[in-house]
């Protein structure tokens, strides 16, 4: 879809407009999404979600088919994808502490993210190539389709039985994830530190830019870009499941996620592809050990029953630092250029991480995720 838009308008705004449609729809949902995760079955919310993000899929292979002289259907059918994205976040998250008992949560979260990061890096690599060799996108938003779907079968083949859940609409019920978090500083430090880092080193979005103007390897090598962060993650998220995190859990993300900003700015001034592309695997790698303390610490830490609304208020900071992170790239790439605007973002990483090590020193004093 970037590279459809950027060969529609060769704008960098409108790669950062597209990561805006997708995270608008959260700011409005994330209440009433983690709302409904607390209280419908997380299991039906997710065959919906599934369903959803199938329709989106073959909405986008439907306008191109078609034609497209505006990117603007394409941002309405991101808004869609937006909204069910608001309400699978909330559910999916939730829903993992189901699946296996709580001393083996740790693994099972780095051997999701491992499953996930392994379709990150064969999505991107097989999208690009297709796009490449078909000459349009409309055969990989049709793929997409067929999987989502495949999807929604196989989650259809869960057996869960649901814990029953308390009934009642209040406010304060809608708003006790909020409240939570900011009575929990850990976790109100752990996941405003993800906000802030990733909105600042939003180098994913700028991709098109350097496959087509400063590294120059079209299509194809822009696919083996956006595979590149997913390799590094799913090899980090493989190495921490085989051997957890015993000692020193919150250390070991503050550095990590401090590399990720210092490797975002040696991707930014790069114009070797091998070295960007080591640049991105190491983004990726010092990534997913955030991803995986974070995500450990809120699920244990949070009781059943407001699980939704916690990862409701969790998936927002997620997708303000992912897709306002892709807008805010995209503007500053509009107003001073990709690279410094790629450079600037990994220097205030780093500042970030240096800020959050000082005001919340409990991030700093996590050893072991979950006790023996």
């Amino acid at each position: 879809m970037g590279w459809q838009l950027y060969a529609l308008t060769h704008r960098a705004i409108d790669l950062g407009l597209a990561g805006l449609a997708q995270f608008l729809p959260g700011i409005f949902l994330f209440l009433f999404s983690g709302h409904t995760a607390d209280r419908l079955p997380r299991q039906r919310i997710i065959q919906g979600c599934y369903a959803g993000f199938a329709l989106c899929s073959l909405a986008l292979t439907a306008l191109t088919l078609r034609g497209l002289a505006s990117p603007w259907p394409i941002y309405a059918v991101l808004l869609s994808n937006g909204c069910v994205r608001s309400f699978n976040g909330a559910a999916g998250q939730a829903f993992l502490p189901a699946l296996v008992p709580e001393r083996h949560f740790p693994n099972a979260v780095a051997w999701s993210s491992s499953v996930f990061m392994a379709a990150t890096i064969t999505g991107p690599a097989i999208g690009g190539l297709l796009y490449g060799f078909a000459g349009t996108p409309a055969v990989v938003y049709g793929c997409a389709a067929s999987v989502y779907l495949i999807g929604l079968a196989l989650v259809s083949l869960l057996r869960i039985t649901a814990a029953p859940r308390a009934r009642g609409v209040s406010t304060e019920t809608v708003l006790g994830g909020l409240h939570y978090i900011w009575r929990n500083k850990l976790i109100l430090g752990a996941i405003s530190l993800d906000l802030f880092a990733v909105l600042l080193g939003g180098a994913v979005g700028l991709l098109p830019i350097y496959a087509a103007e400063i590294l120059k390897i079209g299509t194809r090598g822009l696919g083996i870009l956006r595979a590149a962060p997913g390799a590094g993650a799913l090899l980090m998220s493989v190495a921490l499941a085989y051997w957890p995190l015993r000692r020193h859990a919150g250390s070991a993300m503050l550095w990590c996620v401090a590399g990720f900003g210092a490797f975002t700015v040696v991707f930014g001034v790069s114009r070797s592809v091998p070295l960007s592309l080591a640049s991105l695997i190491a983004i990726g790698a010092t990534d997913m050990v955030s991803v995986i303390v974070r995500q450990t610490m809120i699920q244990l830490e949070t009781p059943d029953d407001m699980r939704g609304r916690v990862s409701a208020v969790n998936m927002l900071f997620v997708g303000a630092s992912n897709e306002v992170g892709v807008f805010e790239s995209g503007l500053t790439a509009q107003w001073f250029g990709a690279v410094p605007a790629v450079v600037l973002g990994g220097v205030g990483t780093i500042l970030i991480v240096a800020a959050w090590a000082k005001y919340f020193p409990a991030l700093r004093r996590v050893e072991e995720l979950v006790k023996s």
